[in-house]
């Protein structure tokens, strides 16, 4: 494997049986080709803060996305927020993916709390549908280091999106700070240090409160929302119906990723920030370099698709290619080190300031825990999970379960990975049936 010639420092990593932790994040990477090389680029441009597309050089080490998902789900739809327009864009994902794709669609653009101009895409019918009133509203949020378009990336017959649409739900898409598909800031710029000022506790906080409000404004349905902490907060339980969650992940204690476990031990997160590196973005030269160092001897980077998501058994390598055209999205150096935190504690809290900045912003030593208790057993729950996932391990999907007062209905599929539940050919049989039966059984009823 061809080296990069900036390198990050070594690290010394303790051998598996001295790990008194394991974490649970959601990459996926795959074998580097000429084709797919000019998608690595940097994020924006100056002069609009809209992402551009520029090619990293040869060097460095295969790679793919990197796609967390912190709790990947979805919901039926909500109110709060700054809802600010909708415009035909020409350069967004409606445009690009799901307009040539034969579905309707609306861009519109939300700020929130702290300025930040996201995204929200709009698909209120499928394609073979007659213009009408649209049906019940469904939320669909990515994960970390997605977009919107993960939703989309199959065929219509094969991705979530599209079979919502078409089985009668008024689908809405939303796109966090710092993605290609969202719109910057009022204020700063992508190259502002303060920009990147946030982890997915802001995430959760800010833009998902934003957005499933303007959805809720829009459409006057209750909804659904983006993560299990999202769920302790009063004001958003306010808006939900139910929610369903695709691979969820609140506590890391039992990771078998082998690359998600090298960077940590590593102090991966620790490091970049010393060095001031505060947007995380794989499509950057600095990316390349730091996946470089991550597999630098350690980690088969080969195959780092299983090396980091597990074993996938449905997940069609030949359209990797495809993929890259759209993934991974940029996120926050703050955002992998919040995770890492809570990899090295065990725990599900807040952001960790350390001793001063804690006592500051939370009046306390240690950052607060996220009270899983707090999710209402009214709540309606479906978790779908597989038995070959290396993130979102079984055993902590169980640890989960145990500390929430509902009962969710679980769907557990023994040979998925984390990959599958999103990009499987064959998660609409084995996953997406079962997921609309909820839905539809909640009060998300649709037309059809």
């Amino acid at each position: 494997m061809r080296r990069s010639s900036i390198r990050l420092p070594s690290v010394n990593v303790a051998p598996p049986s001295q790990r008194s932790f394991s974490p649970s994040i959601l990459p996926f990477f795959g074998p580097r080709t000429e084709e797919a090389d000019r998608y690595f680029g940097e994020l924006s441009s100056p002069a609009t803060g809209h992402p551009t597309m520029r090619r990293a050089p040869s060097s460095g080490a295969a790679f793919v996305a990197l796609l967390l998902f912190l709790f990947g789900r979805v919901r039926c739809s909500p109110e709060y927020s700054l809802g600010r327009s909708s415009s035909p864009a020409t350069d967004g994902l409606c445009a690009l993916l799901i307009r040539p794709s034969g579905y309707p669609c609306s861009e519109h653009t939300v700020e929130t709390k702290d300025g930040y101009l996201l995204a929200i895409q709009r698909i209120p019918h499928g394609r073979n549908t007659l213009k009408g009133k649209p049906g019940p509203p469904v939320f669909l949020q990515h994960g970390l280091f997605q977009g919107g378009d993960t939703w989309f990336m199959n065929s219509f017959e094969e991705s979530l999106g599209f079979i919502l649409a078409d089985s009668g739900f008024d689908v809405w898409v939303g796109n966090v700070r710092g993605t290609r598909w969202s719109h910057g800031h009022t204020t700063l710029s992508v190259y502002d240090k303060a920009f990147w000022d946030w982890s997915w506790q802001e995430l959760a906080q800010y833009d998902l409160l934003a957005m499933i409000s303007y959805v809720y404004s829009v459409t006057n349905y209750k909804g659904t929302i983006m993560a299990l902490a999202a769920f302790t907060m009063p004001d958003m339980v306010e808006m939900i119906e139910s929610a369903a969650l695709l691979c969820p992940i609140s506590y890391l204690d039992h990771i078998t990723s082998s690359f998600v476990l090298r960077a940590v031990f590593m102090r991966l997160d620790e490091m970049l920030l010393s060095m001031g590196i505060h947007q995380l973005n794989f499509r950057s030269d600095t990316g390349v370099q730091i996946i470089d160092s991550v597999c630098d001897g350690h980690v088969d980077c080969n195959n780092l698709l299983s090396s980091i998501t597990g074993e996938n058994c449905c997940f069609n390598m030949s359209r990797m290619a495809y993929y890259l055209e759209f993934e991974p999205h940029p996120s926050s150096t703050k955002n992998l080190h919040h995770l890492f935190q809570m990899i090295r504690k065990g725990t599900f809290a807040k952001y960790d300031y350390g001793f001063w900045g804690n006592l500051l912003r939370y009046r306390s030593l240690h950052p607060p825990a996220f009270d899983l208790a707090d999710v209402p057993d009214s709540l309606p729950l479906w978790m779908g999970y597989g038995g070959k996932d290396a993130l979102a391990d079984p055993a902590d999907v169980q640890h989960t379960l145990e500390e929430l007062k509902s009962k969710p209905e679980l769907l557990y599929i023994d040979n998925y990975g984390h990959i599958d539940f999103i990009l499987s050919v064959k998660a609409k049989d084995d996953v997406y049936g079962d997921l609309l039966r909820f839905l539809k059984s909640r009060g998300c009823s649709s037309s059809y």
